[in-house]
């Protein structure tokens, strides 16, 4: 009786002990060179290809880079190093960090997390897209490369030939053949977004394919994660420097690259020039969302995080020049075969990325080595962006959970849950009509206006309410450095002004979004895509009243309280040890070999 008494007990304090150790055991980065990694594969992704590139030669060339570096130096550098500070300091995901800095801000947090989970429903799509053209460069022809396919029409031209560039001058009423695989073959796109029609079968296998890898680049947390990210984040910069050197050797390749850069100082007068690089930075930086948040979170808190930041940033903005080289220089070649200006063949997004490049490619010798070259590089450059997106969707839920989701088995199956529910809500964007609406969610849901809006607040709150002042002394405390004081100048005055200006520009230059130029939509889907963007921006005041509205005490009361940060979060660490009044469980947590 004794005996079975102790063996209950035994088992009893192993429960207890098994317990405490799955809810505390968070995890963290392997190695300081995986954190790198990772944070490198999330911010360059497929805007730094596609994106960058065509605004520079559409907004003044070389002289684009004039607001670019503004934004660069107001918002994208102090952002990207306030956020990862907030992660390595709290050691929380993007929403229970705000809990511990300024309550009353944790509707930030929530609105974040919202764009990231429109922002994965779309982006897989894209890389669904990449997979499908890979496939096909292992034909014999590309069949993008002529106009020999059922798929074709009486209208189509094809660009392989020198032959074909009088008919394509000469006739208006042409497509080439590469616009008429993109939108006949891959997508078999119908006449509007209320015409859904049938799923694509070949789109919804490279769906699922690009689902299953995503999982499992994720699905035991940082410490597969880190591992993966040593291929996805490098691997794309071998594939560029191929293409670069490919793109330069081309004839036509300096017409292209002249007309990328060459400078034209009065579109510097234009508005829309300015918002469009405010737009690019905080996407390209990934700031506002919570992603930096989390992935610092899994640093020791003795990090420099202010170094990385800057070599992090610095990378960011070379790859988007090198990839312009990149680009440009094929599509000055394709200008050249053709015959025509560079204006005419020059695109950004998917029809950079499915039509103008790939009909460049069918014009080179060895075309579907490049093909695959090129592919390769845009799945692995969009991979890592939507993995460490789930990644950190997770990880912010998880954190909001820790005793429920920390436990064997639970976060595989959690992750299973959100990739099952992302993958069939997506599924109306993969039919004849997908189209449309991928063009709302990507337009609307996952607006930079809504980014911007975050940004503003999320530098108020932590510039003004837990202080600037404060996050500079946290930040020579973790690193044993002094940060720049123009950092605490950017918190508190440049960052807020420069964001609030470029959102309200944004809502008063707003136009209606439109489909190649000539679809307009219903007004109904305009409604859906509002409902969409207020969605993410509504939730920073609407729990900021649901606290205040809760909360015990008087009005003032409450607000003192939700402006304040957690005791054990308003002091630098050096300063907890000083204090052996503050509860030592809490101090523990952080305490980090």
């Amino acid at each position: 009786m004794v005996q079975t008494e102790h063996l209950g007990m035994l088992d009893k304090k192993c429960v207890e002990k098994d317990k405490h150790v799955e809810v505390e055991e968070r995890g963290h980065w392997g190695k300081k060179v995986e954190f790198l990694l990772a944070v490198a594969g999330n911010v360059v992704g497929l805007g730094n290809v596609w994106r960058f590139p065509y605004l520079c030669y559409k907004n003044g060339g070389g002289a684009f880079l004039v607001p670019y570096l503004v934004f660069v130096v107001t918002c994208g550098v102090p952002l990207f190093l306030l956020e990862t500070t907030m992660g390595q300091y709290t050691q929380e995901g993007g929403i229970t960090c705000w809990r511990k800095l300024c309550p009353l801000a944790e509707g930030i947090g929530y609105g974040g997390q919202l764009i990231l989970l429109y922002s994965c429903m779309t982006y897989i799509i894209i890389l669904s897209w990449a997979l499908l053209f890979l496939v096909f460069s292992f034909s014999s022809q590309l069949p993008w490369a002529s106009c020999n396919n059922y798929w074709n029409t009486d209208a189509c031209v094809d660009f392989s030939t020198r032959n074909n560039t009088f008919e394509w001058t000469n006739q208006t009423n042409t497509t080439s053949a590469a616009t008429e695989f993109w939108e006949r073959r891959v997508l078999a796109i119908s006449g509007g977004i209320e015409e859904i029609g049938s799923i694509r079968w070949e789109v919804l296998l490279c769906l699922i394919v690009m689902w299953i890898t995503c999982y499992f680049c994720i699905w035991k947390g940082v410490k597969s994660t880190g591992k993966v990210v040593y291929f996805t984040a490098t691997f794309p910069y071998v594939m560029l420097l191929i293409l670069l050197i490919r793109g330069l050797s081309l004839p036509g390749a300096l017409q292209g690259v002249l007309f990328y850069l060459l400078p034209e100082p009065s579109r510097l007068t234009d508005p829309q020039v300015w918002m469009e690089a405010g737009a690019q930075i905080f996407f390209s930086y990934s700031v506002g969302v919570g992603s930096l948040t989390v992935l610092g979170s899994y640093n020791p808190y003795k990090n420099n995080c202010y170094k990385d930041c800057l070599w992090l940033c610095l990378l960011n903005s070379v790859t988007s020049v090198v990839a312009g080289f990149a680009v440009f220089s094929v599509l000055g070649f394709m200008a050249h075969e053709q015959g025509v200006p560079i204006s005419e063949v020059a695109e950004s997004g998917p029809g950079l990325a499915f039509i103008a490049y790939p009909q460049a490619v069918a014009m080179m010798p060895l075309p579907q080595l490049w093909s695959i070259c090129f592919f390769v590089m845009l799945i692995l450059l969009g991979l890592d962006t939507q993995f460490v997106a789930m990644e950190v969707v997770m990880t912010s839920i998880i954190d909001m959970f820790p005793t429920v989701m920390r436990r064997a088995g639970r976060r595989e199956l959690f992750l299973l849950f959100f990739c099952l529910i992302c993958f069939f809500s997506q599924l109306v964007m993969i039919t004849e009509g997908g189209m449309y609406v991928f063009q709302i969610f990507d337009y609307y849901a996952c607006n930079g206006a809504c980014i911007l809006f975050l940004c503003v607040f999320e530098t108020l709150a932590l510039g003004w309410i837990f202080g600037a002042e404060r996050m500079y002394r946290i930040i020579k405390d973790m690193t044993n450095v002094h940060a720049n004081p123009f950092f605490k100048v950017c918190w508190l005055y440049l960052t807020p002004l420069v964001s609030l200006g470029t959102f309200i520009s944004s809502l008063v230059w707003y136009q209606p979004l439109t489909f190649n130029r000539w679809y307009v939509y219903p007004v109904w889907a305009y409604v859906l895509g509002w409902i969409m963007a207020l969605s993410s921006i509504l939730l920073v005041p609407g729990w900021a009243l649901y606290k205040l509205g809760t909360g015990t005490g008087n009005l003032y009361q409450r607000l003192l309280y939700l402006c304040q940060p957690q005791p054990d979060y308003s002091l630098t660490r050096k300063s907890e040890t000083e204090f052996q009044h503050i509860g030592g469980e809490d101090r523990q947590q952080f305490e980090i070999s």
